[in-house]
């Protein structure tokens, strides 16, 4: 139901689907970078409903994601792991550099189709420990090097995750990391307690418990130290959050801690804004709808899902071959003879497509249970207004550029 600038869409908080009336974001589609990614997150904070972030290892899995987006009216995030990065490269490749320039070619390849599905994308990467930072460092070499060119970074947002560290290092090392990302307007995703589970190589199965619970002193003291270089930030809170997927009631979630850390910092700061901070949440698979609900209505603008599209895109492939049996056991020969052929069956364009068809649905699901569902109107271009090569350079004043090269330059020598 669409009429003018409002759109409707049923509240994640509600537990009676109450219908709620919400104007748009106005926003650009394809990725969206620096202010518009703080719009789209406050808009999101002001309505009650966050914004999936799917973990990506592929150009398939991306695209799963971006149409799912499209299909159930929702903003989307997008973020590589440093282990799908790697994935993204090439098992094989074991240069230095390969999992920022996998999470390179991932942008890339986000940032070249995602004007086509008509949606506001956030391009993010997922956590980042400190053994990881070359990692970080590649990917901001990357976005400077996009910015000097295009005028924005390459990828929207980043997270440092360096929670196993002492919470004086961890609210350090961002603050250095965040005065670099402040004059591209990159936003900065951090982590303060930790999230229990496994998660690409950064294992918490055997913390203390207690640390599973971020206090709101921790959470502002991140916000006393990041807020003087800029507003681009969120933190990831921990309430109990476990990594991996777990039936409900397994995992022992607190997200009405989450407004307490908004309470005690509204408090601190004397904000008009009844929820200041701008939360993330991770380890939701094996949650119930109502802690889901609880911590979206408490401030969470994002949620991480990755193990339960993982196991939908695995899902797809299954049931595909389930279904085909008889037409998988060699190249030729099935039912309907021993010569008939069977390439239309294990041809990857048929069985990736289920696998995507099926992780775009489990998307769909995340998207209603955050409150994004319909929140977003697909802007979908004509057939041939996207240019094959969609990539403008910003125009450079020559005389500038030679003034400022041999100023640097000048610089340089007087610095030795």
């Amino acid at each position: 139901w669409i009429h003018k600038s409002f759109i409707r869409f049923i509240v994640a908080s509600s537990p009676t689907n109450i219908i709620k009336m919400v104007t748009p974001c106005d926003v650009p589609v394809g990725v969206i970078t620096g202010d518009n990614v703080l719009k789209l997150l406050q808009h999101a904070k002001d309505n009650g409903y966050a914004i999936p972030a799917f973990n990506c290892t592929s150009s398939s899995t991306c695209n799963a994601v971006l149409e799912a987006a499209a299909k159930f009216n929702s903003p989307v995030i997008i973020q590589a792991s440093n282990g799908g990065a790697q994935f993204q490269i090439g098992k094989s490749i074991k240069d230095k550099n390969a999992c920022a320039v996998g999470s390179v070619a991932m942008a890339m390849h986000v940032r070249t189709v995602a004007p086509f599905y008509g949606v506001p994308v956030i391009l993010h990467s997922d956590h980042c420990a400190k053994k990881l930072l070359p990692w970080f460092d590649g990917m901001l070499e990357a976005d400077e090097a996009y910015f000097a060119q295009y005028g924005e970074p390459l990828f929207s947002s980043h997270m440092l995750d360096l929670s196993e560290e002492p919470d004086e290092e961890n609210i350090a090392i961002c603050v250095e990391y965040f005065k670099r990302m402040a004059p591209m307007k990159i936003w900065l995703e951090m982590e303060i307690g930790i999230t229990g589970g496994e998660e690409d190589g950064v294992n918490n199965e055997d913390v203390d418990p207690e640390k599973l619970y971020t206090s709101p002193e921790q959470v502002y003291s991140v916000y006393e130290a990041l807020s003087p270089i800029g507003n681009m930030f969120s933190i990831a809170a921990a309430f109990g959050n476990v990594h991996g997927v777990y039936k409900p009631g397994n995992v022992s979630l607190q997200p009405a801690r989450l407004l307490t850390h908004q309470e005690f910092t509204k408090e601190k700061i004397s904000a008009s804004e009844d929820k200041p901070i701008f939360l993330v949440m991770h380890g939701g698979s094996g949650s119930t709808d109502d802690e889901i609900a609880t911590a979206v209505s408490a401030g969470v603008v994002k949620m991480n899902v990755d193990t339960d599209t993982q196991w939908a895109y695995w899902d797809g492939t299954r049931q595909f071959v389930a279904d085909n049996h008889d037409y998988l056991q060699g190249q030729i020969g099935n039912p309907k003879g021993p010569d008939a052929p069977n390439k239309k069956f294990y041809d990857p364009r048929v069985w990736v497509r289920k696998a995507e068809e099926s992780m775009g649905a489990r998307c769909g699901v995340s998207m209603e249970k955050l409150g994004s569902k319909g929140t977003f109107v697909p802007k979908k271009p004509e057939s041939g207004s996207i240019p094959v090569y969609n990539f403008k350079p910003i125009a450079h004043n020559p005389l500038k550029d030679a003034v400022d090269g041999v100023s640097k330059m000048v610089a340089g020598v007087m610095g030795k």
